[in-house]
């Protein structure tokens, strides 16, 4: 890829894989090359002309059966400046609220001949049968509590570009709610195939059974579980795919929970925080915490959100070229 203009000549793909369905299948190798491009995209992205040609004449099509901002917005900026033409799909509005099933909707939009299909759903396992389903490329833009593999890889680009250094020996504390978290499944997938050490706290009622089969350390309380922490990553309390009472009360949750700068001060003292968003402020993070250039990630976290996902795109697009030996 040029710095703004199109993209060079690819004789061997970024890419080995169709689709990008999670981090679980990947190796060190593949995590390392999406990260390397996406570094590029970082730097091309702030420049005044934003605009590339890697996805001209190819058609990019978001399916979130879900709601999101970031995610969604991000992989339609990514598809736009790459060239390609972006079709978001209104699920709201769709035959699919008629009673259309999964494999329907997977079928007609097979039809279209769509080159990438992005897509968010509720359930887990559903992006992967869509993509049994289809000619084209998919990536999983989260699907349920499974995994969420473009917000690992923005959030392994983040620390890299803040450390300078690949993720090695790195002490990582993802905290809240992991039980319900696609986030936290990917991250600890990819922090441990990059060498990092990955503890987990929250607790018992939002940890799931079988963490330990992950070569995570799990805490259930916050002084024990930061000691020594390099990366502290907060998760949101997903009350949505909560059935029943799993904390006993927000200001509760908060008190023993949430990160201040009272709980920081057990980790590392130049310990980094994230939060892969939205935010609930004063729950899970304090809000000037949260907004603490110095110690805070976050903004970081979506600027590298639209680079990464500009890698994915290209690097499943220039695999079909080469398939196709249209290159």
């Amino acid at each position: 890829m040029e710095s703004n203009k199109n993209s060079a000549a690819i004789v061997e793909p970024v890419y080995r894989f169709k689709h990008l369905l999670g981090i679980e299948g990947l190796e060190r190798s593949d995590i390392e090359k999406l990260l390397d491009l996406s570094d590029r995209y970082v730097e091309a992205n702030r420049l005044a002309d934003k605009k590339h040609s890697t996805l001209r004449g190819r058609t990019l099509i978001n399916l979130f059966f879900e709601n999101s901002t970031s995610t969604s917005t991000s992989f339609e900026l990514a598809g736009t400046r790459l060239g390609g033409a972006v079709i978001n799909m209104s699920v709201g509005t769709s035959s699919i609220k008629k009673g259309e099933t999964l494999i329907d909707t997977a079928m007609t939009l097979n039809a279209m001949h769509p080159d990438v299909l992005v897509v968010r759903h509720a359930d887990s396992g559903s992006v992967h049968l869509l993509a049994e389903k289809v000619n084209c490329s998919v990536i999983n833009a989260g699907d349920g509590s499974h995994e969420h593999p473009t917000q690992a890889l923005l959030d392994a680009l983040a620390i890299r570009r803040r450390i300078n250094r690949e993720l090695d020996g790195l002490k990582v504390v993802i905290c809240g709610d992991i039980a319900h978290s696609r986030v936290a499944r990917s991250n600890i997938l990819l922090l441990g195939k990059m060498g990092a050490t990955v503890r987990v706290v929250g607790p018992p009622t939002l940890l799931p059974m079988g963490l330990g089969t992950f070569g995570v350390e799990v805490f259930h309380d916050m002084e024990s579980g930061l000691k020594d922490a390099d990366i502290i990553m907060m998760l949101r309390l997903q009350t949505e795919r909560m059935a029943g009472n799993f904390v006993p009360s927000i200001r509760e949750y908060y008190q023993l929970y949430g990160l201040d700068y009272n709980k920081l001060k057990f980790a590392k003292p130049n310990a980094l925080i994230m939060h892969p968003g939205p935010m609930n402020r004063g729950v899970e993070i304090d809000s000037e915490l949260a907004d603490d250039i110095d110690r805070s990630l976050i903004r970081e976290q979506v600027e590298m959100g639209v680079a990464v996902r500009m890698a994915c795109l290209e690097a499943l697009v220039s695999r079909q070229m080469i398939s196709a030996g249209d290159h």
